[in-house]
C-alpha cells in the first residue's frame, strides 16, 4: 500500500501540472482568437481594396477606348483633307507649293545654322581678345588717385575698338533676330574670369616688386610727388616694428619671458638699462616675416582699390555690349568671383586677428586698422560702382567693416584690460628701477592710434549702439561731423582709460621693491617716460579732449615721487644737524661723551654717504634732463648741510685724528653724487 503522505504529495503535483496545462490551453486559446481577429481584419482590407481597384478599372478602360476612338478620327479626318487637297489643287499649284515648303525649310536651317556661327563668332572673339589688365596700368590707374600732383591720363582699354565694334554688332544681331541671350552668360563668364585674374595678376606683381620702386610704369613714376621735403603715404609696415615689440610683450606675458626692443625717446640715454634686446640673428627673421606681412597688408589694400577700378571700367564696356534691361543683372553676375575672393580674403583677415586675440596677441589690432581705413574710405565708390546690384551684393564690404571694426573694438578694450591686469609683478622688474617694458609697449600702441584716430575712434563707437541710432537721426552733414567729433572722444577716453591702467599696473608693480627709494625713483622714470611720450607723439592733445589737466596730473606725480626718493637721504643729512651737538665756546674743552657724539655724526655721515652712493651709482634715470636735476638738488641740500656740518666743527678738538672722520670735503661729497645712476662710474 502507498503511505497517505505519498499519496497527497503525488496528488498535489499532478494539481499543479493541471493548472499548468490549463493556463497553457488559455493562453493558446487566446492567440488563436487575436489571430482570427487579424486575419478578418486584412481580408476586410483587401476586399475593399479589390472593390476600389476595379471601380477604378471600371472608369479608365471607357476613357482609354473613348480616346483611342478620337484619334483614329483624327487620323481619318487628317486622311481626308489631304485626298480632297490634292484632288482639288492644280498640278502646277502643288510642285509650287512644295518647292515653297523645301525654301523656307532651307532658310530656316540656314538661319539657325548663321545664329549659330555668329553666337561662336561672339564667343570667340570674347575670349581670344579678352586678356587681364596689366598690373603695372592698374597701379597708375589706382595711384593717381593720391600720389600724383597731376592725375595721369590711365585709359583700361579691354578690348581693340575694331573687335569691340564686331562684338557689338553680333550682339545686336542676336538680341534683334536671334532672339537669344544665351550671349550675356557667355559675356559674364568670360569677362569674370579676366576680372578675376586680373586682381591676381596685380596681387602676384604687388608681392614681386614691393620691396623696389618699379610698381608703376616709367611715364608715371615721374609725376609722382614724393620729394625729399614730403612724407610718403604712410604704408602699414610703418607700424610693423611696433607691432613687434607688442607681441614680444604679449608673448613674455604668456610664458614669462622677457624680450623688447625699446626705442629710446630724445632726452633718454641710448640705453634704458634692464630692457633685454633682441639679437640681430632673430631680429632679421622677425624683419623678414614682418616684409612678408607688410606685402600681404599692402597688396590688399591696392586689390581693394582696383576692384572698384576694373569694376568701373568693366560696367562702361558693358554697357556698348549688353541691353539696358539686362546690364545690372550681367554686371552683378561679372563681378562676383573677384568680389567673393576679396571679402574671403577680408573675411581671413579678420579670422587671423581673432585667432591672435585669443592668444593675447593684441597687436594684431595694428594689421586690421590701415586695412580698415582703406576699405572705409573706398566706400563711398565701392557703392556708387554696385548700385543697382543685388543687395547681397551691396552688403559684402559694410559687413566685412563691421565686422573689423567688431574685431578691433574687441582687441582695444582687451589691450586695455592686459595693462590693469597684467600678471608679471616680480620675475620681469628692472633691478635697477629704468622704464619697464610694459610702459613702453603700452605707449608705443598708443601712438599707433594717431595714425589712425578715425578708424580706431569709429571702432570704438561700433559699440555704442544707441549714439548710433542718434546719429542717424541727424541730417547728413551734421551726423557725419557730430559722429566724428563723438569718435575723437571715445578714442580720447580709451587713452586715457589705458594710462589709468597703467598706472595702477606700475604702483602695484613697484610695491615689490623693499628699498623705497627705488621704488620712487622707478615710478618716477615710468611717469615721466608717459609724460614725455604723450608731449612728444602729441598723444597729449588727443587725451586733453576730454581730461584737461592730465599733463598736471604727471607732473604732480613726478614731483612727487622725486620728493619721495629724496627722503631716502634724510638717514645722511639728519647726522649733520645740530641735534645732541652741545653748545661750546671755542677753545673749550669736551666731554668724551661730547665728543662720541660728533665722531658718531661724522662716522654716521660717511658710512651713509659711501651706502647711498654704492646702491645708487647702479640705479638709471635715463631722461638725462631729470637726472642731472635731480642730482643737482641733491647735491645743493648734501653740501650747504656738509658745509655747515664742518663750520661748526671746525675749531672744535674732538679727536686726535681728524683724518679718520673728515673723510671728505664738501666738493668730494658733490663728486659722489654727481655719479648717482651712472654705472660706467
Amino acid at each position: 500500500m502507498i503511505p497517505t503522505e505519498d499519496a497527497s504529495a503525488r496528488k498535489r503535483e499532478i494539481e499543479d501540472k493541471l493548472k499548468q496545462e490549463q493556463e497553457t490551453l488559455s493562453f493558446i486559446r487566446e492567440s488563436l482568437e487575436k489571430s482570427d481577429q487579424l486575419t478578418k481584419g486584412m481580408v476586410s482590407i483587401l476586399s475593399s481594396f479589390e472593390s476600389r481597384l476595379m471601380q477604378l478599372e471600371n472608369s479608365i478602360i471607357p476613357v482609354h477606348k473613348q480616346t483611342e476612338n478620337l484619334q483614329r478620327l483624327q487620323e481619318n479626318v487628317d486622311q481626308t483633307l489631304s485626298c480632297l487637297d490634292h484632288v482639288i489643287t492644280p498640278p502646277e499649284t502643288r510642285v509650287q507649293r512644295q518647292s515653297d515648303i523645301s525654301a523656307v525649310l532651307l532658310q530656316k536651317a540656314r538661319f539657325e545654322r548663321g545664329k549659330e556661327l555668329l553666337e561662336a563668332e561672339f564667343r570667340s572673339l570674347l575670349t581670344r581678345y579678352s586678356k587681364p589688365v596689366p598690373p603695372i596700368l592698374i597701379l597708375d590707374a589706382i595711384g593717381g588717385d593720391e600720389d600724383m600732383e597731376v592725375q595721369a591720363d590711365v585709359t583700361l582699354e579691354h578690348l581693340p575698338e575694331a573687335v569691340l565694334q564686331d562684338i557689338i554688332c553680333i550682339s545686336a544681331w542676336l538680341l534683334e533676330y536671334g532672339r537669344n541671350q544665351d550671349f550675356m552668360n557667355v559675356y559674364f563668364q568670360v569677362r569674370s574670369s579676366q576680372l578675376d585674374r586680373s586682381i591676381k595678376g596685380l596681387k602676384e606683381h604687388f608681392r614681386k616688386n614691393s620691396a623696389t620702386s618699379a610698381l608703376h610704369s616709367p611715364a608715371v613714376q615721374t609725376k609722382l610727388k614724393y620729394t625729399p621735403t614730403k612724407k610718403p603715404p604712410k604704408r602699414p609696415g610703418t607700424i610693423r616694428k611696433a607691432q613687434n615689440l607688442l607681441k614680444q610683450y604679449s608673448q613674455h606675458g604668456l610664458d614669462g619671458k622677457k624680450g623688447s626692443n625699446l626705442t629710446p625717446l630724445e632726452g633718454f640715454d641710448h640705453d634704458l638699462r634692464g630692457v633685454k634686446h633682441l639679437s640681430d640673428d632673430k631680429h632679421g627673421a622677425a624683419a623678414g616675416k614682418d616684409d612678408v606681412l607688410d606685402i600681404e597688408i599692402d597688396s590688399y589694400i591696392h586689390c581693394i582699390s582696383a576692384f572698384v577700378k576694373l569694376a568701373q571700367s568693366e560696367y562702361a564696356l558693358l554697357t556698348e555690349i549688353i541691353p539696358e534691361h539686362h546690364q545690372k543683372k550681367t554686371f552683378d553676375s561679372l563681378i562676383q568671383e573677384a568680389l567673393d575672393n576679396l571679402m574671403l580674403e577680408g573675411d581671413n583677415i579678420v579670422s587671423a586677428a581673432r585667432r591672435a586675440i585669443m592668444r593675447h596677441d593684441y597687436s594684431a589690432v595694428l594689421t586690421i586698422f590701415p586695412i580698415l581705413r582703406h576699405l572705409k574710405q573706398t566706400k563711398p565708390d565701392f557703392d556708387t560702382t554696385l548700385q543697382g546690384t543685388a543687395a547681397s551684393t551691396k552688403n559684402k564690404l559694410p559687413a566685412l567693416i563691421t565686422s573689423m571694426e567688431s574685431i578691433g573694438a574687441k582687441a582695444l578694450e582687451e589691450f586695455a584690460d592686459s595693462i590693469k591686469n597684467d600678471p608679471d609683478k616680480e620675475y620681469n622688474m628692472p633691478k635697477d628701477g629704468t622704464v619697464h617694458e610694459l610702459t613702453s609697449n603700452a605707449i608705443l600702441f598708443l601712438q599707433q592710434l594717431l595714425d589712425f584716430q578715425e578708424t580706431a575712434g569709429a571702432m570704438l563707437a561700433s559699440q555704442a549702439v544707441e549714439t548710433c541710432l542718434l546719429w542717424f537721426s541727424e541730417s547728413s552733414s551734421s551726423a557725419s561731423s557730430y559722429s566724428s567729433e563723438f569718435s575723437r572722444k571715445l578714442l580720447s577716453t580709451y587713452i586715457y582709460k589705458v594710462l589709468g591702467n597703467l598706472q595702477l599696473n606700475l604702483s602695484n608693480k613697484a610695491k615689490v621693491y623693499e628699498d623705497p627709494a627705488l621704488r620712487a625713483v622707478f615710478l618716477h622714470n615710468n611717469y615721466n617716460y608717459i609724460l614725455k611720450s604723450l608731449e612728444k607723439s602729441e598723444l597729449i592733445q588727443l587725451v586733453a579732449v576730454t581730461h584737461k589737466k592730465v599733463e598736471g596730473s604727471y607732473r604732480e606725480l613726478i614731483e612727487q615721487e622725486i620728493q619721495n626718493y629724496q627722503r631716502s637721504w634724510l638717514r645722511v643729512t639728519e647726522h649733520l644737524t645740530e641735534r645732541n651737538i652741545p653748545a661750546f665756546q671755542p677753545g673749550t674743552k669736551l666731554k668724551d661723551k661730547e665728543r662720541q657724539i660728533i665722531k658718531d655724526k661724522f662716522k654716521g655721515f660717511n658710512d651713509g654717504l659711501e651706502e647711498l652712493c654704492k646702491i645708487q651709482q647702479g640705479w638709471a634715470v635715463p631722461d638725462k634732463e631729470q637726472r642731472d636735476a635731480i642730482r643737482q638738488a641733491q647735491k645743493r641740500v648734501v653740501s650747504e648741510a656738509y658745509r655747515a656740518f664742518l663750520q661748526r666743527c671746525a675749531n672744535i678738538s674732538f679727536t686726535k685724528n681728524p683724518e679718520k672722520y673728515h673723510r671728505y670735503s664738501a666738493e668730494q661729497v658733490e663728486e659722489m653724487i654727481d655719479k648717482l645712476f651712472d654705472t660706467s662710474a
